[in-house]
C-alpha cells in the first residue's frame, strides 16, 4: 500500500514539474500583455475605431475624423494574435507617441518577418530563413517585387498561427483562405499591385468537380503552391500553368496533402496505433489513408483464429494417425 501512495506522490509531482513551464510561460505572456495594454490604449484610442477626436488649437474647438480604414486596428483580433505581447512602439516610430503624427513617419520602412525572426535561435524550428527563400521564388513576389510584403498576406495586428495550434483542420482552412482571398476577392486590394481586372474565381475554377466542397475542405496554397519538406506552410506560391489540377494526385494513397495540409497533425499526432487514421481527417476522405483501428483489430483477431484453428486441425489429424 506504501508502494502505491509513493508512486501516486511522485507520479503527482512529475507531472506537475513537467506542467509549471508552461503554466509559468503562460502567465508570464499574460502579465506582459496587461502591461503594456494600458499604453497601447493610447493608440488605439484612434486607431480602434472608424472615427476619432481631436482637438483643433488653430479653430479652437473639437474635431471628429474619420480614420483611414488601412490603419483600423481590431483590439479583439490584436490581443489573440501572436503579436499580442508588444508594444505599439516596438515595431513603429517612438516618435507616433505625439499626436498629430510628423508627415514623415509614413515613409518609415516597414519590418518584414525575416527582420525579427531570423537568424534567432528561438524561431530556428520554424525555418524563416527558407520561408523567405521560397517565397522569392513565388509569383508574388518575381511579378510584384517591392510592391508585395509579408504583410500583403500575414497582417501583423491580427495575424495568428493556425496549423500548429488548432485542433480543427477546418478553420486552419478558412483562416488561410481568407488570407487569399482578401486581396483575390477584393478589387480594391487587387489593384494596388496590378491594373489589371480581378478574375472571378467561381468562373476560373469551374472545371473542379464539386467546387464548393473542394473550396471549403482545402486551402489555395495546396494547389497553387510548390511544397517544401523544411516548412508547414508552402510559400511559392506557383502561377496558374502551374496549378494541380489531376484527381489522383491529392485523392490516393500518396496524396499531396499529406505533405501540406495534414503535415502538421501527420506528425503530431501519428499516435501508438502507427498510421494516420480518421480521426485525423475528420471528414475527409484519401484513398488509402482513412482506416479504423478497431477494424484492423478484429482482422487481426480473425486472421489468428483462423491460423490457431488451422494449426489445432494439423495437430489432431497427426494425433489420430
Amino acid at each position: 500500500m506504501r508502494i502505491f501512495k509513493y508512486c501516486l506522490l511522485l507520479t503527482v509531482i512529475v507531472g506537475f514539474g513537467a506542467a509549471l513551464p508552461v503554466n509559468l510561460q503562460a502567465q508570464e505572456e499574460e502579465e506582459t500583455v496587461l502591461e503594456n495594454a494600458a499604453g497601447n490604449q493610447t493608440c488605439l484610442n484612434c486607431h480602434g475605431r472608424s472615427n476619432y477626436f481631436y482637438y483643433n488649437e488653430n479653430l479652437g474647438r473639437e474635431l471628429k475624423e474619420r480614420m483611414n480604414p488601412y490603419y483600423i486596428i481590431d483590439s479583439a483580433e490584436y490581443y489573440r494574435s501572436n503579436h499580442k505581447t508588444f508594444y505599439c512602439t516596438d515595431c513603429h516610430s517612438v516618435y507616433y507617441e505625439t499626436f498629430p503624427h510628423p508627415g514623415e513617419l509614413r515613409m518609415e520602412e516597414k519590418f518584414a518577418c525575416i527582420d525579427c525572426h531570423g537568424g534567432d535561435e528561438e524561431y530556428a524550428k520554424f525555418n524563416f530563413e527558407k520561408i523567405e527563400e521560397e517565397y522569392q521564388k513565388s509569383v508574388h513576389s518575381t511579378k510584384h517585387s517591392e510592391d508585395f510584403t509579408c504583410w500583403m498576406c500575414h497582417n501583423p495586428h491580427s495575424y495568428r498561427i493556425t496549423a500548429r495550434s488548432s485542433e480543427n483542420i477546418k478553420e486552419t482552412i478558412i483562416y488561410d483562405n481568407v488570407i487569399c482571398l482578401s486581396c483575390h476577392a477584393n478589387i480594391d486590394k487587387y489593384q494596388l499591385l496590378t491594373d489589371r481586372i480581378n478574375p472571378n474565381l467561381l468562373e476560373k475554377h469551374e472545371w473542379l468537380p464539386n467546387q464548393a466542397l473542394h473550396f471549403a475542405s482545402v486551402r489555395c496554397v495546396e494547389c497553387h503552391a510548390a511544397t517544401e519538406n523544411e516548412i508547414l506552410v508552402a510559400h511559392n506560391v506557383q502561377g496558374k500553368e502551374m496549378a494541380v489540377k489531376k484527381c489522383v494526385e491529392c485523392h490516393s494513397a500518396n496524396s499531396i496533402l499529406m505533405g501540406s495540409l495534414y503535415k502538421f497533425q501527420a506528425k503530431e499526432r501519428r499516435n501508438k496505433f502507427g498510421f494516420f487514421n480518421a480521426s485525423v481527417l475528420n471528414d475527409t476522405y484519401i484513398i488509402g489513408a482513412n482506416r479504423n483501428y478497431y477494424l484492423n483489430v478484429v482482422s487481426l483477431v480473425f486472421f489468428g483464429f483462423v491460423v490457431f484453428a488451422v494449426i489445432i486441425h494439423g495437430v489432431l489429424r497427426f494425433a489420430r494417425r
